[in-house]
């Protein structure tokens, strides 16, 4: 998109008639995964610092960055059917028709589905769940996957797959012993146990939940493939002594 492009878009997005909630005053928006009418509303140059920035991107037309990018991710063998990245919103299916086609390329596309709005549920595990993904109060209950505030497809199989080992150590009658800090499962599970209770959101693995090294390397990624092998070989020691 050139700049016009761009602004005749987001003016139609933010004006858009958006679907009625199924549940008046319903908790907020996952901040990871906004609907990209909010997005816009939050400033007119913020979804082409998101779901459409054109970084690394050059118009072999022209030579030059375009303003704004739309990605497409193809969905079947046959290649006629893509989605569109990042572009999950709440409108009203005429209204994604309509607003839709003034991307540039798709002005006679048509669209198989329509893009909705899902709402998470998940409990508030930093009051309920230690880090072995056990009920405080029941430690006969393990917790796992999307109910418990992991967000994400790996992150809720993982999860499901230590509180698998886990509930099979505890039936076994052994001592259930969390995975390592430094571990990436680990790092997620003390994060949905130790997070502020009171503005809990569901997340993502990120190096950000990792502690920090000691000593800590200033480059980013030198840093982070530091901590990757200060996992693996932790998580390797737990594997060896408890699984």
């Amino acid at each position: 998109m050139n700049r016009a492009e761009y602004e005749r878009f987001v003016d139609a997005l933010t004006a858009a008639e958006a679907v009625e909630s199924h549940i008046p005053n319903d908790t907020p928006y996952f901040e990871a995964c906004l609907p990209i009418e909010e997005i816009a509303r939050r400033g007119r140059d913020t979804l082409r610092f998101g779901p459409m920035k054109p970084m690394g991107l050059v118009d072999p037309r022209t030579g030059r960055r375009p303003y704004a990018a739309v990605q497409l991710r193809q969905e079947n063998l046959r290649a006629d059917s893509y989605n569109l990245v990042g572009f999950q919103n709440h409108l009203r299916f005429a209204e994604q028709k309509r607003i839709l086609r003034l991307i540039p390329g798709l002005e006679n596309a048509e669209f198989p589905r329509f893009g909705q709005i899902h709402r998470n549920t998940y409990i508030n595990a930093p009051e309920l769940l230690n880090d072995t993904l056990q009920l405080r109060a029941h430690p006969n209950v393990f917790f796992a996957g999307q109910i418990s505030g992991v967000e994400g497809y790996v992150e809720s199989i993982a999860t499901g797959l230590a509180a698998g080992l886990l509930a099979a150590a505890f039936a076994n009658g052994e001592t259930v012993r969390a995975f390592p800090r430094e571990s990436a499962m680990g790092a997620l599970c003390h994060y949905i146990s130790h997070a502020d209770a009171r503005h809990y959101q569901p997340a993502n693995i990120a190096f950000d939940l990792f502690p920090a090294l000691s000593p800590n390397p200033r480059d980013r990624k030198e840093r982070q493939t530091a901590i990757c092998r200060v996992a693996l070989e932790k998580l390797d020691e737990y594997m060896s002594v408890h699984v």
